[in-house]
């Protein structure tokens, strides 16, 4: 488990053999990322994550050298002693973001329809495992406690924790795969989510929408989970494509 208390199986899946340094480097950059391991976090031992990463903790430690070097992350010793994240990534340039947005609309549509499949099955099929009674035993503690983090986020922190919560749905429904590929499909939007400016008003409006998905599936009802996430999520990428008209 993260500091985040997510099961980081499905984001650190094994790295290919022959390219092993540099998957290792993306794989731990999508944790700091998208705030699984928040600043001041720790990442989890170097055993542990040199075993689900499948590689040496030598080439670890060369990856994790290199994320020093950008500054990303510290090495501390001592009883309390590990890596740790230095502090939250740079605000990516706004305007870069637009031009870059334009020039590959595709791909930024291509984007926002992978995330709608992705997430909304991950919402339906974590409400179908609570209708069987084969959800986890602490499915309704940790999504209500996700929700309540993210409703009651400040801002400056709203992004990380608004992503923790998407990516427990994921988590709970025990497919490393499906947390994976909802992690990926986060990935290929952050930058852009990212750069768009987070307001109170924003969070009191997706609380409703946030605390919508959260009681469809705790009452066990797929359809209704799958329509609550696709009308959140219609509403973050009109926000997007508005932002970067």
């Amino acid at each position: 488990m993260a500091s985040s208390g997510l099961d980081l199986t499905g984001l650190l899946r094994p790295v290919r053999e022959g390219l092993a340094f540099e998957e290792t480097v993306e794989r731990l950059l999508t944790l700091i990322k998208l705030g699984v391991v928040g600043p001041g976090e720790r990442f989890p031992a170097e055993r542990e994550l040199a075993a689900q990463l499948g590689i040496s903790r030598l080439t670890l430690r060369e990856a994790l050298s290199e994320l020093a070097r950008a500054g990303y992350v510290e090495s501390r010793r001592g009883r309390s002693g590990g890596t740790f994240v230095t502090g939250a990534p740079p605000a990516p340039d706004r305007g870069e973001l637009r031009r870059l947005a334009r020039d590959d609309e595709g791909k930024v549509a291509d984007a926002l329809t992978y995330r709608q499949a992705v997430e909304t099955g991950a919402a339906e099929a974590l409400a179908q495992l609570v209708a069987q009674s084969a959800a986890r035993p602490d499915t309704r503690q940790v999504l209500l406690a996700r929700l309540a983090d993210v409703n009651g986020a400040c801002p400056q922190d709203y992004r990380r924790l608004d992503t923790l919560f998407h990516l427990s749905i994921a988590e709970l429904t025990g497919s490393s795969l499906l947390t994976a590929a909802c992690g990926e499909a986060r990935m290929r939007l952050n930058d852009l989510l990212n750069a768009i400016p987070v307001l109170q008003r924003n969070i009191d409006h997706t609380a409703g929408q946030h605390t919508a998905i959260a009681d469809a599936i705790l009452a066990g009802d797929p359809p209704r989970a799958r329509r609550a996430m696709a009308e959140h999520l219609e509403g973050t990428a009109a926000l997007l494509r508005g932002f970067l008209a």
